[in-house]
């Protein structure tokens, strides 16, 4: 007798069952599902509530999170709401409690488990804390388990979320899910000035969206003739002083007059041999 897979044969969806937390990989079963939907899933820890981001999983294969057993009714929603009440007023002790052990820390956020038995409690602290007498005060008090961690200012920014300048979500509380270094390196490439109240996030450090054209503006100047070079063009012959990277022109001193000349690539008579 042949062996039946596990495996769904329909397409999976992604669930994120926090607003910041991860996109897993769950079988939708018979439901038709889109994106922003909100569904109970059945996981290993009991029906969790939680949100579609991705109505079809790209890539087939790979472990399942959960099932899920329906879209959230009315019932599922107010179940939501009260659990958020809850978490609000275990804030408000947590904060309190906190204070009392004098911390050089800022308390960001806490989350509760679905079935209301654990807490998670973020706290913000430049530098290492001790936070085991912290985590058995609260767990008395609460009357839970509690787990503290310490987060840093990324981390922080992740946790809270908000708006960026730009007017949309964080990248970091909305779709992003691993940081990556971000270099001044990245803003000199791109030719933006070290402002840094223009380049810092909300978290205080360099925005995250620095590093997408990173990229994109490495292999344009690589076609560009570099700053100091001798060329020739149709416009006159003489040293690059500037390069114009997304127009992909370079502004050259010419040696005739002095007068500064913008070039195309086109322009170009004699190019870098490397070019």
């Amino acid at each position: 007798m042949a062996e039946h897979s596990t495996e769904p044969q329909g397409a999976a969806v992604g669930v994120r069952f926090r607003p910041a937390g991860p996109v897993h990989r769950c079988d939708p079963g018979p439901l038709a599902l889109a994106r922003d939907d909100r569904v109970i899933v059945e996981t290993e820890h009991g029906p969790v509530l939680g949100t579609v981001a991705v109505a079809v999983w790209p890539h087939a294969g790979g472990a399942l999170a959960g099932r899920v057993l329906k879209k959230a009714d009315a019932r599922d929603l107010a179940r939501e709401d009260r659990g958020l009440q809850r978490e609000r007023e275990q804030q408000r002790a947590a904060l309190e409690i906190a204070r009392r052990h004098r911390l050089a820390a800022k308390l960001v956020k806490v989350e509760g488990s679905a079935d209301g038995s654990r807490l998670t409690v973020f706290l913000a602290a430049d530098e290492r804390l001790d936070l085991r007498d912290l985590g058995r005060d609260l767990a008395e008090h609460l009357r839970l388990r509690v787990e503290v961690k310490q987060i840093g200012a990324r981390d922080e920014a992740k946790v809270a979320g908000g708006v960026g300048v730009c007017g949309r979500e964080l990248c970091c509380s909305s779709w992003l899910r691993e940081f990556q270094a971000v270099t001044v390196k990245m803003v000199k490439e791109q030719g933006l000035s070290l402002n840094p109240s223009k380049l810092a996030g909300q978290c205080g450090r360099l925005k995250c969206c620095l590093r997408y054209e990173y990229q994109t503006y490495q292999e344009l100047r690589r076609a560009l003739p570099a700053v100091g070079a001798r060329v020739e063009s149709v416009r006159g012959s003489g040293k690059v002083l500037r390069q114009n990277i997304l127009k992909q022109t370079v502004v050259v001193l010419r040696d005739e007059d002095g007068v500064e000349a913008e070039a195309t690539l086109d322009d170009l008579v004699v190019k870098r041999a490397d070019a």
